[in-house]
């Protein structure tokens, strides 16, 4: 039975992959390519890559300073530009000091969790410029690691020479594998394409990609995909005019197709180069020099599929943590994380507004997972085998969530970025050890139960403090460890708290509680549910050091305020930014104007009309603690004072308020601070 699963899901995926590459071709006339004008000069702007939720691009960003006189340009830096709502590369800022220098500066290439970058530089050896033996300053190829506060100093790779060029690095979505460019002994052309592999941490010896993708003339600006397949710019192969974009289906250094010119529009009859793909295939930048753009060589976003992404046959397989029984019958429900922290496939969480501790009058979002009943049916139930057959993409991060009868449900995360082959995802259960208990929130004067509470558990015997909803009619479950006493509070707008307790001894069975909330006397009925002057802080939205672009999923706050302005349209707000002390006051002035906008940008691309929301940088100027310039702090203290902040301007909705006009509430988000 095992194997017909594991043939079956094999036949669906190669199904699935043949169909997509026949519909390549098509798909490729019906691209449209797009200036990104927010990015592109007058100036050279080439071979962007993708990092966080933006693009890092080349640019010669100024005719001022010291300039090459091989090719008459000021010298190379790194830009980045973060994503609009629809892919777009917004405004752009330098990149990073550590990586900016007086030479030459990329293209770069980046491993999926953006903290190792590789690039191509003019050779340097003790901060200064190696020219080989006639006198050139060759390319070489650095590798730097991420810190906390910048990248750090680069280092210089093993199969780097200062007697020929090595350089455009494109690194394979798992990490063991470089693509780059080199004119070493033995390349066919002027430039050829070249593959390294990585063991552990050293990197070994280059292999020539060969003659079906190398060319007597220029092979250069390699771009490895998910799929295995490698786009790469070409002098040769009977191109339309300068650099063409040629793509090729590769395993390791042997190509395993032929090589296709990706035609009009992507290749036009001026030079085109520096493709890169996202995950799907689906949507990429290039650089081109055709006319209509604002310099010679410009920046282009295109939609369109030319890329089947990577579908990787896997087994989920669920097994008794103990005894290591497969367990049959158990219920799985996929969720996928997104790149903004959310989870998608369907809601795994409510979001709850109530107060941040009990009897509190601050306001808080907290997250409760659903009742397994409220999440729909499973999208796998496990065989007699304890496994269940599923697909999944490359270069994704899944979410496994797995309930079975007397067991304690599990939530499990898998990434398939730089996966190859077929996956097995191995989820142990274990038996529930605890006494069960039911619970009811009920309407004080009615009886009824009350559906949607929200019902906080604390445990004499420590640990956090939990949150569990109540159903449909009112009803919960909690499984509790034994020798324990518990307090259970029920909150539900219009409703007073109420509460309740459970002793829990040794063979507890039975049990069973009930929280009964007085009806508020007189609900108020409020036009405004989040008073002018309310504030929340958003402490979780996380920034580079020193940057203002929004890291790729640290933006689940934004969410949640994209919804409320959603479900209150009335709502205008301002986004306020603070940062730190440290730094000079003008230079965090315009760094916090920089995040409030970039917080803006967010929003806007969630379609929230930017006329509702102005920003106001505060810079340091209003620090939360004692950590002002001259005082010694903690690095966690100086994160305590960066944040952002939303403040409601205006509102006109008339709706039921929860806990009555107590005037400009504070929304604070406690815990995992971090810049």
């Amino acid at each position: 039975m095992k194997s017909l699963y594991r043939i079956f899901t094999l036949l669906c995926i190669l199904s699935m992959f043949s169909a997509k590459l026949d519909a390549q071709s098509n798909d490729l006339n019906q691209i449209k390519l797009i200036n990104c004008s927010e990015i592109n000069t007058e100036y050279l702007e080439f071979s962007p890559s993708f990092y966080q939720n933006g693009l890092i691009f080349i640019t010669a960003p100024t005719t001022a300073g010291p300039k090459d006189n091989k090719i008459g340009e000021t010298f190379f830096e790194m830009y980045f530009s973060e994503f609009d709502g629809q892919g777009m590369p917004t405004e752009a800022e330098d990149f990073s000091f550590q990586m900016n220098t007086r030479v030459h500066e990329g293209p770069v290439t980046f491993n999926r969790t953006f903290d190792q970058m590789y690039f191509s530089r003019n050779n340097l050896k003790r901060n200064s410029t190696k020219a080989d033996e006639s006198g050139l300053i060759r390319m070489q190829i650095y590798q730097s690691k991420k810190t906390f506060f910048d990248w750090e100093v680069p280092t210089k790779l093993s199969i780097s020479n200062k007697e020929y060029d090595v350089m455009h690095p494109t690194l394979s979505p798992n990490g063991d594998r470089m693509y780059f460019t080199s004119n070493m002994p033995g390349s066919r052309g002027g430039t050829d394409i070249y593959m390294v592999s990585k063991v552990g941490d050293e990197w070994g010896d280059p292999v020539n990609m060969g003659p079906e993708i190398n060319t007597d003339k220029n092979d250069a600006f390699p771009f490895i995909h998910e799929s295995g397949t490698l786009f790469f710019a070409s002098m040769g192969h009977n191109g339309m005019g300068g650099y063409d974009i040629f793509r090729v289906p590769v395993d390791g250094s042997r190509a395993m197709g032929p090589v296709e010119n990706l035609g009009k529009p992507i290749n036009s009859k001026e030079d085109d180069f520096g493709l890169i793909l996202n995950a799907e295939g689906n949507r990429g930048y290039l650089t081109s020099a055709r006319p209509g753009g604002a310099g010679r060589d410009d920046i282009y976003m295109f939609d369109g599929f030319i890329a089947a992404p990577k579908m990787l046959s896997s087994i989920v397989r669920v097994y008794d943590a103990e005894t290591k029984d497969r367990i049959e019958g158990s219920e799985i429900r996929v969720f996928e994380n997104t790149r903004d922290g959310l989870v998608s496939g369907g809601e795994l969480y409510d979001v709850v507004v109530m107060p941040d501790r009990a009897g509190s009058s601050d306001l808080t979002l907290k997250l409760i997972r659903k009742n397994t009943a409220d999440l729909g049916e499973p999208d796998l139930l496990t065989n007699v085998e304890g496994e269940s057959p599923y697909t999944m993409q490359s270069g994704k991060n899944y979410i496994f969530f797995v309930t079975k009868d007397g067991y304690t449900s599990k939530e499990m995360s898998y990434s398939t970025v730089g996966k190859e082959g077929e996956q097995i995802v191995e989820i142990p259960l274990a038996k529930e050890r605890c006494a069960q208990a039911t619970g009811q929130v009920k309407n004080a004067l009615t009886g009824a139960g009350i559906a949607n509470a929200v019902v906080r558990m604390t445990s004499s015997c420590g640990g956090k403090e939990e949150f569990i909803q109540t159903d449909a009619n009112g009803n919960f479950e909690a499984c509790l460890p034994p020798n324990c006493n518990y307090t259970f509070i029920g909150e539900k707008s219009g409703f007073n708290p109420g509460n309740s307790s459970l002793n829990v001894t040794p063979g507890s069975s039975g049990l069973n509680t009930v929280i009964n909330l007085a009806p508020v006397a007189q609900p108020v009925v409020n036009a405004n549910p989040f008073p002018v002057g309310t504030i929340i802080v958003f402490e979780k939205i996380y920034y580079d050091f020193n940057k203002s672009a929004i890291r790729t999923g640290a933006a689940r706050e934004l969410e949640e305020a994209v919804r409320i302005m959603q479900n209150y349209p009335s709502i205008n707000i301002q986004l306020i930014s603070h940062t730190d002390s440290r730094g000079g006051n003008a230079y965090n002035q315009k760094l916090s104007n920089s995040r409030a906008e970039s917080a803006k940008r967010f929003m806007v691309s969630r379609g929230i009309a930017p006329s509702r929301i102005t920003t106001l940088g505060m810079g340091e100027n209003q620090p939360r603690n004692q950590c002002v310039d001259g005082v010694n702090c903690s690095e966690e203290e100086h994160q305590y004072n960066r944040r952002t902040e939303l403040k409601v301007i205006s509102i006109s909705e008339n709706v039921r308020v929860e806990y009555g006009n107590k005037g400009p509430e504070k929304i604070d988000y406690k815990g995992g601070r971090r810049n």
